[in-house]
């Protein structure tokens, strides 16, 4: 016998699509939840894998005799979705997963609206679409409509400092750790390009130690990152300890560090500064209309002591000018990178 129909969650009131509004409920993708249809949107992959990983892990603990199934929308050969997703002779449950929603063949597309108006019982449709085109949009948005019961799991991308840092934080949470402030600020700028490197950093330090995660821990595990070094010299020169940022710079550099990062650790550095600096607000209101982190303004408070108005825009004009110089403007990056750090970490003009 198949299995009744699982109930859809209710939808939260106001929730939104990025593409149409939405009557369907808008899941996290670190909670999701089976429906017939399960829209996973967005382009982040590595938070989409979770939510993929974690509806199969839920139907699997339902019934151990999950059947899974992968289809490609843009390599779709017709009648395959309406093939797996049918009831076996058992009727066990069904898993569809079908990827490359974004370049989705005209053959999917209408084989797919066909199937959201009908669901098969005790099947499960997860769509891949990372938003990279508006192809099949007709398509999503009769699911947003909520033709065939589902729900959207959103995974959108993940750039700014906080958004990084609230993604690490909640890594940890997850599994009822904690990580603390220095470390964890550490460990996102030792991986400040890659989401799924930080994702597989955080498990790795999950797996590893057993109690509270450290700054000296995450430091002896990551310590070599290209941006946790250059983030070391940028620490030191803003401090004004000048002798120290020339010790750390000739000590990156002599690690294989690229002086492009060094100088970007800098300048993100300079912009927290700056947007923080004359404000008066409390840490935590601030925090929330720059979208930052409380923290973050603390410290960028405490850098900013020693600094007034002048020195912070000289600092400034020297990071453009060393960014232009590391990039191709010069021919000695090192001597930019050096200049720049005298400029920071004196408050002073280049040789004034």
């Amino acid at each position: 016998m198949a299995p009744a129909p699982r109930r859809t969650p209710a939808a939260k009131p106001g929730t939104r699509s990025a593409a149409t509004r939405s009557t369907i409920p808008q899941l996290s993708w670190r909670s999701p939840q089976p429906a017939p249809i399960v829209l996973v949107s967005g382009p982040e992959e590595v938070c989409a894998e979770r939510a993929i990983a974690s509806v199969r892990d839920y139907l699997r603990a339902e019934d151990e005799s999950l059947e899974v199934s992968d289809l490609r929308a843009d390599d779709y050969t017709s009648g395959s979705l309406l093939g797996v997703s049918a009831p076996s002779l058992f009727g066990e449950p069904r898993l569809v997963r079908i990827s490359g929603g974004e370049r989705m063949s005209d053959a999917f597309l209408t084989e797919a609206l066909a199937y959201i108006e009908a669901p098969q019982d005790g099947a499960t449709v997860i769509l891949r679409h990372n938003g990279a085109s508006v192809r099949g949009k007709k398509l999503l948005d009769a699911i947003r409509a909520g033709t065939g019961g589902g729900v959207e799991v959103a995974c959108p991308a993940i750039k700014r400092d906080s958004d990084r840092f609230d993604f690490a934080s909640a890594e940890f949470a997850s599994v009822g750790r904690r990580i603390a402030p220095a470390a964890l600020r550490t460990l996102v700028s030792a991986f400040t390009d890659d989401l799924t490197e930080l994702a597989a950093a955080c498990q790795q330090l999950i797996a590893d130690v057993p109690g509270d995660v450290t700054a000296e821990i995450v430091e002896r595990y990551y310590g070599g990152r290209v941006e946790t070094s250059a983030f070391t010299v940028a620490d030191t020169a803003i401090a004004g300890r000048y002798g120290d940022a020339l010790v750390a710079l000739r000590q990156a550099l002599d690690s294989g560090v690229d002086p492009v990062p060094l100088v970007a650790a800098i300048a993100m550095k300079l912009r927290t500064m700056a947007r923080v600096a004359g404000s008066r607000e409390p840490a935590g209101a601030l925090a929330t209309r720059l979208g930052m982190k409380d923290w973050q303004v603390n410290n960028a408070r405490r850098d900013l002591s020693g600094w007034n108005e002048r020195t912070l825009g000289l600092a400034i004009m020297a990071t453009a000018q060393a960014d232009a110089d590391v990039k191709g403007a010069s021919r000695d990056p090192v001597y930019a990178l050096e200049r720049l750090i005298t400029i920071i970490a004196t408050r002073a003009p280049y040789g004034g």
